[in-house]
């Protein structure tokens, strides 16, 4: 589990391409400082673990899965990424719970400069707009943002100048591909109303008395 609090930009040293996999070998530095065998790194927003370390750079492996549903795949030598350790106990949750599964690769639309933030606007697969939301939580490429507005199979976020200045997403142009990963909390809740509503079909809808039935109202 993480926050989708980048702690570092890495950069990818060397890489070993396969027909559907990749090891990457990433370098880093406070990333590094704990690591342990067996240990998750979000590399990007994509859950990884550690195979090999040294005083300056981990590897981790691509599975098929991972490389098919991700930006990874595009990925060459030299590129930066964003690195953040996973949450433990006790930890401030800055952010937002980030599972490190990415739900799909989406297609930066726009970069627009407002005052001292940037607004960028996202185009993603129509199937993701229900678990987004004004004033909601997204991570894209790792980085935990707040949905400032959104629409049938778009959304948009706002960057303030520490994010910007602090991960890969101010090297974006349009056009550049993304990792996003919706909030799990919302998939959670839709699965459940999903499920609630072919349950109920013919009978009384899901209302507020069933919300807070099962803890969603106080």
């Amino acid at each position: 589990m993480f926050t989708g609090l980048v702690e570092e930009l890495g950069r990818i040293r060397a890489m070993t391409r396969r027909a559907h996999s990749i090891r990457l070998t990433i370098a880093a530095e406070k990333v590094l400082q704990d690591v342990k065998l067996g240990d998750s790194i979000a590399v990007d927003g994509a859950c990884l673990t550690v195979v090999e370390f040294s005083a300056a750079s981990f590897t981790v492996d691509v599975m098929p899965e991972t490389f098919d549903r991700t930006t990874l795949s595009l990925k060459k030598s030299g590129d930066p990424v964003n690195l953040e350790r996973t949450l433990r106990v006790g930890d401030r949750l800055g952010g937002h719970i980030v599972s490190g599964h990415v739900d799909a690769v989406a297609t930066l639309v726009s970069v627009t400069p407002r005052d001292n933030a940037n607004i960028l606007r996202i185009q993603l697969p129509r199937q993701l707009a229900p678990f987004l939301i004004p004033q909601g939580s997204v991570a894209v490429d790792g980085v935990s943002l707040t949905v400032v507005d959104c629409g049938e199979d778009w959304f948009e976020v706002s960057l303030i100048p520490h994010t910007w200045d602090v991960t890969i997403l101010s090297g974006k142009r349009a056009g550049d591909k993304v990792n996003v990963e919706t909030d799990v909390l919302g998939k959670y809740i839709f699965r459940m109303v999903q499920t609630r509503t072919i349950e109920t079909s013919g009978k009384k809808p899901i209302g507020v008395d069933f919300l807070a039935q099962h803890g969603f109202l106080d």
